[in-house]
């Protein structure tokens, strides 16, 4: 059994120590780089049984799955992934599994933008590093506070709801809003449900944590970015396509948002000449909200699980 483990863009997937529970015989390959081409993701997955897919950075749509007849079990890290077509690996014989997946890292992560950004942390440690303790750059240098300003949360499932607890923790007012939100939920969460455009002018931070979807796609644009405060910043851990990436780099570059906190983007990885490199008073990161010890330690123990069962002939986690 010859396995591939795509997208191991921090180069730990050979230090799980879950690999030795697999037979002698079987061979793991894995790869740090990323490849869009179609043509040149099939040479390069022709050859292996199992295909393990990290999150959804790699998409694996019917053009591609029907052109690997050796792929018999396809892995996924987390119980969803938007860029598999399950579809077709259900017409194509293809067992798709799945493994645990945590929230607490990306709620933690999301609380490291928020206040990175806030704060001004990457621009204050490079004034310090460059120009001293005493940087001169007048009031508009200083971070803001979190204590008595308004979080808005978008998406209260189940990263959202940890979302705002924590900003309940910092003394912040939460509130949120989704499609299907209403008032007895958000309570239940020590939150106040509002309108989407209530939210968007009276929050002092707005963070997603929304699944994409067609209904979810640009669920930010021009028109809803306008009506937050000049003040306000943005932060967005969940899908880069919930926002209008065209008008949200306007609005930052114009000053009409503060700053925003970003580990999504509609391309990943971000390209060279993406404009979002050159925002400024931004914090943004590579896709690192799933991206933890722990939580790679359950992916990987998962992933080996999914493997074996599906030798056995009883496949477990199965998606679609």
């Amino acid at each position: 059994m010859n396995i591939a483990v795509l997208d191991d863009y921090q180069h730990v997937a050979l230090s799980s120590v879950y690999w030795t529970e697999l037979p002698a015989e079987v061979t793991v390959v894995p790869f740090h780089d990323h490849v869009s081409d179609p043509d040149a993701l099939v040479a390069r997955l022709e050859p292996f049984d199992v295909v393990v897919a990290m999150r959804e950075r790699t998409a694996l749509p019917r053009s591609v799955l029907e052109r690997l007849p050796n792929l018999a079990l396809l892995v996924t890290t987390g119980m969803a992934n938007a860029a598999i077509d399950l579809d077709a690996t259900r017409d194509l014989g293809i067992t798709v599994s799945g493994t645990t997946v945590l929230t607490s890292s990306t709620v933690e992560l999301t609380w490291a933008l928020i206040l990175a950004a806030v704060r001004q942390l990457p621009a204050q440690e490079k004034a310090f590093l460059e120009q001293g303790w005493h940087t001169g750059r007048g009031p508009e240098a200083m971070g803001g506070d979190l204590a008595d300003a308004t979080l808005g949360v978008v998406g209260l499932g189940r990263i959202g709801a940890r979302v705002a607890a924590v900003g309940a923790a910092f003394g912040m007012r939460v509130v949120a809003w989704s499609q299907n939100l209403t008032a007895a939920p958000a309570r239940a969460a020590g939150v106040t449900a509002v309108t989407k455009e209530e939210l968007l002018a009276t929050s002092d931070v707005v963070t997603l944590h929304l699944r994409l979807s067609e209904r979810t796609r640009g669920v930010l644009g021009a028109a809803e970015l306008a009506l937050m405060k000049p003040t306000a910043y943005l932060v967005n851990t969940s899908r880069g396509p919930l926002v209008d990436e065209t008008a949200l780099v306007e609005a930052v570059t114009s000053g009409r948002l503060a700053g925003v906190g970003l580990d999504v983007y509609d391309v990943e990885p971000l390209p060279a000449h993406s404009p979002l490199r050159a925002l400024p008073r931004s914090v943004l990161l590579p896709h690192l909200g799933y991206v933890s010890r722990r939580t790679f330690d359950v992916f990987y123990r998962d992933i080996v699980d999914d493997i074996l069962a599906h030798r056995a002939g009883a496949p477990v986690r199965v998606l679609g």
